[in-house]
């Protein structure tokens, strides 16, 4: 380990500090980005690379139909809405997407 810390905390600090091109490079360290980083990291591309915004967020849909084992139809479509509205409604989105996110303890 370096002077640095672990990839996970250069990662941590990359994202607390809302860098989105620091938080790629310390992210390609990891073995995997927990989906509730994943998230943090959709807000960044909205924010900073809009164009690529649609792409990250059907990967963290995507991840999240997979990970969340007792997740339904029905959510993985509230997840897409809340996914679709987090760009102009990110207030009610992310609290859409919290609500799933705990419901189905996903690790």
């Amino acid at each position: 380990m370096t002077s640095e810390g672990s990839p996970y905390a250069r990662f941590r600090r990359a994202l607390d500090s809302g860098h989105l091109a620091m938080v790629r490079l310390a992210a390609a360290e990891l073995p995997t980005v927990a989906l509730e980083d994943a998230l943090r990291v959709c807000l960044l591309i909205r924010d900073q690379d809009p164009d690529q915004y649609d792409r990250a967020a059907l990967r963290w849909l995507g991840r999240f139909a997979l990970e969340a084992r007792s997740a339904t139809l029905a959510d993985v479509r509230a997840a897409a809405d809340a996914l679709a509205r987090l760009p102009n409604d990110a207030e009610n989105a992310m609290a859409s997407l919290e609500r799933l996110y705990l419901a189905h303890r996903v690790d």
